[in-house]
């Protein structure tokens, strides 16, 4: 029963609480303080539920995840959020006026900055996928060799800033004002972290709308027609609409995750891996 109901639970919980701080003007300090505890809640129920055991071992990429996390996805999200909604808002603001449906509930304009933003995170990820230069700094999220919620910003912070400063913009334009870039922002941090925890949550129909952990299993396979899918960072309505969705129902997702190109073990080697390597993706696992 757990399974079934503590996707859709904690995820509804810590929009709710985000709502709580945001109408008390806690702001960030209210976001970061409901973050913090969603990492502390699933990092207990990946040892109470886990998806695969063997992912609870320690792969000796703790402090790199880390720095990942703070240096690379945390600071390049702020700087291009930051710039976009405080520097650049005021450009387009003539080109948007009238553009975004302001008049209607929040909840349903925040459903709608969803779905705009989708159109720019899965173009830019499935470009990460198919365009040898981009991978070239995606392969580093795609190196992690087990998923849990601590390498859910592993990230290089040039991966990090294409898909940022395009949906962000995107949002903009179509003239969204800033409390509907924000909570687009928050609810894709509290989608991040549930789809890379490593907890045995079975998500059923809820798979066919948000990206899960089930489906963003598949999309860290080894083999290439099984992780070149599920795009989707927090809709899979166009991985529906374009052919990249991928959900079997008679196996599991694979836990021997990974890529078939050499990473370095540190924080530095791996920020500066993209800079060196000129492979493509490699498949490790036969098609």
């Amino acid at each position: 029963m757990l399974s079934l109901v503590l996707w859709p639970a904690i995820l509804a919980a810590c929009i709710g609480l985000t709502d709580i701080s945001m109408r008390q003007g806690y702001g960030l300090l209210g976001f970061d303080a409901i973050y913090l505890g969603l990492a502390a809640l699933l990092f207990a129920v990946e040892r109470m539920m886990p998806y695969e055991r063997r992912w609870l071992q320690d792969c000796g990429q703790l402090w790199p995840d880390l720095a990942h996390t703070v240096f690379n996805k945390g600071m390049a999200q702020g700087f291009v959020l930051m710039g976009t909604v405080f520097g650049i808002v005021g450009i387009f603001e003539p080109v948007s006026n009238g553009a975004w449906p302001d008049h209607w509930p929040l909840a349903v304009q925040i459903g709608l900055g969803l779905l705009v933003g989708e159109a720019a995170l899965y173009t830019a990820h499935r470009l990460s996928h198919e365009w040898p230069l981009l991978w070239r700094f995606h392969a580093v999220h795609h190196s992690a060799s087990r998923l849990w919620f601590w390498n859910t910003g592993r990230f290089h912070f040039v991966d990090t800033l294409v898909s940022v400063a395009l949906s962000v913009p995107l949002l903009i334009l179509a003239g969204a004002p800033e409390q509907v870039i924000i909570w687009t922002n928050a609810i894709t941090a509290f989608i991040g972290m549930l789809t890379h925890c490593n907890a045995d949550l079975r998500c059923g129909p809820l798979s066919y709308l948000f990206n899960t952990p089930e489906l963003h299993r598949w999309h860290h396979s080894r083999k290439l027609r099984e992780g070149n899918t599920n795009y989707g960072e927090n809709l899979m309505v166009f991985d529906l609409l374009f052919g990249t969705f991928f959900l079997p129902r008679d196996r599991r997702p694979p836990v021997d995750i990974g890529i078939g190109e050499p990473m370095p073990a540190n924080f530095l080697g791996q920020v500066l891996q993209p800079f060196r390597s000129r492979k493509k993706r490699l498949p490790v696992a036969a098609e």
